[in-house]
């Protein structure tokens, strides 16, 4: 990805998963707005973006954070929200045995004692293999694959979610459903 296509990706995950707010910008409960709003409401903040570069920011890279409708008139972020304009209704699933969570050594002590939790996100992240999650933990240091038993916190109540990129999203993991993945 061009260094201008990944600003244009920051600057999206800013405005549609945390502050619309920054540019006046109201998303719907399901995330959803215009993009010509977006475009319209970045310019006047400041910032440059135009339909263009937000749709190859949405088709750059694997990760496919952003949606399209299919009409090509509406953007959202598929996760990854912390701001409170967006409640995403999603459909409850049946998840697989395990479930993997990427993330940093340092975050080990903390998660060993209190779960998974969302640090300000709606939900907790998890992927379905172990290759995905070493690459997200890689983002933040020095990485670390989390196993979850996923299976048996759903049968303990737990709601799981999977959303159209493929990730697995939780409200939390209890430290008794985590370990170390083994390769």
């Amino acid at each position: 990805m061009d260094s201008e296509t990944e600003n244009t990706s920051k600057l999206l995950a800013f405005i549609l998963r945390h502050k619309p707010e920054s540019i006046g910008l109201q998303l719907d409960p399901e995330g959803w707005t215009r993009v010509s709003c977006l475009v319209e409401q970045a310019r006047a903040a400041g910032h440059r973006l135009d339909p263009g570069n937000v749709l190859q920011a949405v088709h750059a890279g694997a990760k496919r954070r952003y949606e399209m409708s299919e009409d090509g008139l509406f953007i959202r972020a598929i996760q990854g929200h912390s701001s409170m304009q967006v409640q995403r209704q999603l459909q409850a699933v049946h998840p697989p045995e395990w479930l993997f969570h990427g993330t940093a050594t340092r975050f080990l002590p903390s998660i060993q004692a209190q779960g998974l939790v969302p640090a300000g996100r709606h939900h907790v992240h998890l992927s379905s293999d172990q290759a995905t999650a070493m690459e997200v933990g890689r983002r933040h240091g020095e990485p670390v694959v989390l196993r979850i038993a996923a299976q048996r916190l759903h049968a303990g109540g737990h709601v799981f979610h999977q959303v159209e990129n493929g990730v697995w999203l939780t409200a939390s993991v209890p430290p008794a459903f985590l370990s170390l993945a083994r390769d």
